[in-house]
């Protein structure tokens, strides 16, 4: 099983004495191990799509486990990001690898004996997916701790590289090891190659800074992910970009294994070069991005990228040989990088540490769903209008998908400093007040030029938008009847632990938009602010 890191990449940071993260021991030996997982991986992949073909002769089956290997990471990302905030991301790591240790196992001593049909290879493909959704979220929150800041930028780039040097090479060897020893060796392969990873993992002392306040319940975690996701712009637009892609960019993953054998007429070799192919394509276009994201933008990078890989589908719906399907799948490989990369490099800017975890799980979980529907989607009206047609569909709704990139258009400046700003002073209570108890209203009354009212409204809907993504479950703002001018803010948390970690959350580029507020606030005062508990 492969964890799966971030695949952005970044561009260069600045020359600094920081050395690189290659030289770092312990971030150089989890990069080659998930090298090597992630290889493990894409031979699993190939071989599952590849035996189902021999399984079953319906599209929709062979669909059905790009479907399996995508659908976890949309039930599982959320809780795995959730889970990867408040206990121990090592042990949790460790226990997921376990785990895939196991189920590519089974599968391979199932597969060997003659035992494994159709469903045992959709569940246990799903249960090793389960896996990697409930670990992918946690190794991306690692990578901060495996390097220092100035390494960060070069330490995802590496991730990136990673994963498409194994792209590049596990499909084509998956290949070439289901000719020469057929589907169970590539299984038991896969069980093999998250040893390494164990090994690092079991072998990193892991240094844990000692919280401030208790650690997050998993339900309430849950929540305070979603609620992030709900009441942020900035990672609401990576969703909705994401989803008008990949939903449509799916029907080429879901085909690919139908397209080389039944329509090519390749076998398990060819099959894998195709998707190696895929994987040099997306080496060469990670190498590329940066020089094209400057000339372009973030957002235009997105349009081309987008054209591209539509393009491509027609293409490899119109293939004849290997050779143009090859070709196909290079220009696939370079327009798939590019929008994997673009949307995490903009959902990593969007969101604070805090909540880090949680929003790229919301990500992931998007990503994944949309390639699980996408993948169900095509294959069930590939049975009535057959693969090249239906490829035809879904570039065409791929073109159709841009016009969202008029209205949610990718930045490349985030969502601006999202380091912890501090600067909300400590809340005045009794000293003995229980962390739990609740809920808590917060107001805040402001003295606004009666003529700006309109205004001053106005410019508290981003404030409204941060009270809410930060913790709070209702908020309101009231002008007072017989004071025109007298505004009073209310938000309410569900306890004053939750009120606490409200201090916690803020961030320099909440200050300035709470600056901004406060312009409009007239006298030499502070605007007034009052913290009221419910009798307990």
């Amino acid at each position: 099983m492969a964890i799966a890191p971030s695949p952005s990449v970044p561009p260069p940071p600045s020359p600094s004495a920081t050395p690189g993260p290659l030289h770092l021991p312990l971030f150089r030996a989890l990069w080659i191990a998930t090298i090597v997982s992630n290889v493990g991986t894409w031979m699993h992949d190939a071989g599952a799509g590849w035996l189902m073909t021999s399984l079953s002769e319906a599209p929709i089956m062979v669909a059905l486990v790009q479907a399996a290997t995508t659908l976890p990471m949309f039930l599982f990302a959320l809780p795995g990001g959730a889970l990867a905030d408040i206990v121990d991301r090592r042990r949790l790591l460790i226990g997921a690898q376990l785990w895939a240790l196991a189920c590519a196992g089974l599968l391979a001593v199932l597969t060997f004996m003659g035992l494994t049909g159709p469903l045992v290879l959709l569940a246990l493909t799903f249960a090793i997916a389960t896996g990697a959704a409930l670990s992918a979220p946690a190794f991306q929150a690692i990578v901060p701790e495996l390097v220092p800041r100035p390494a960060l930028p070069d330490a995802v780039a590496l991730n990136s590289l990673g994963i498409n040097i194994s792209r590049a090479i596990g499909p084509a060897l998956g290949g070439f090891i289901i000719a020469a020893a057929g589907t169970p060796a590539v299984f038991a392969l896969n069980a093999m190659s998250v040893l390494g990873v164990m090994v690092v993992l079991v072998a990193w002392r892991r240094q844990v800074a000692a919280p401030t306040l208790p650690a997050e319940r998993f339900f309430g975690a849950l929540r305070a992910g979603a609620r992030y996701a709900r009441h942020s712009p900035a990672l609401q637009t990576v969703l909705i970009r994401s989803i008008g892609f990949f939903l449509f960019a799916s029907a080429l993953w879901a085909f690919v294994p139908i397209i080389a054998r039944r329509e090519l007429g390749l076998g398990p070799a060819a099959y894998g070069g195709l998707l190696g192919c895929m994987g040099a394509g997306a080496v060469l276009g990670a190498v590329l991005l940066p020089h094209v994201r400057a000339r372009t933008g973030a957002n235009g990078l997105t349009i081309g990228a987008t054209i591209l890989f539509a393009l491509v589908a027609v293409g490899l719906a119109h293939a004849r040989n290997f050779g143009e399907a090859a070709g196909a799948m290079a220009l696939a490989g370079m327009g798939w990088i590019a929008m994997l990369s673009s949307f995490n490099v903009a959902a990593q800017m969007a969101v604070p540490a805090w909540v880090k975890a949680r929003a790229l799980a919301v990500n992931l979980l998007v990503f994944q769903g949309s390639m699980a529907a996408g993948s169900t989607l095509w294959g069930t009206l590939a049975g009535h209008l057959g693969i090249p047609m239906t490829l035809m569909v879904a570039a065409t709704g791929q073109i159709l998908a841009l016009v969202l990139a008029l209205r949610w258009r990718i930045s490349g400046e985030g969502a601006g400093n999202l380091t912890p700003s501090s600067h909300w002073p400590v809340p005045l209570a009794v000293a003995d007040m229980p962390a739990d108890r609740g809920p808590v209203m917060i107001t805040v009354e402001y003295r606004v030029d009666p003529a700006r009212v309109a205004d001053f409204s106005a410019a508290m809907q981003v404030l409204r938008r941060i009270r809410h993504r930060d913790g709070a479950i209702s908020w309101g703002l009231y002008e007072d009847a017989a004071e025109p001018g007298r505004m009073v803010e209310s938000f309410v948390l569900e306890s004053w632990l939750e009120h606490l970690r409200q201090h916690e959350r803020v961030t320099h580029a909440d200050r300035e938009n709470q600056e901004a507020v406060r312009a409009f606030h007239l006298g030499p005062d502070a605007p007034i602010v009052r913290h009221l508990i419910a009798p307990s």
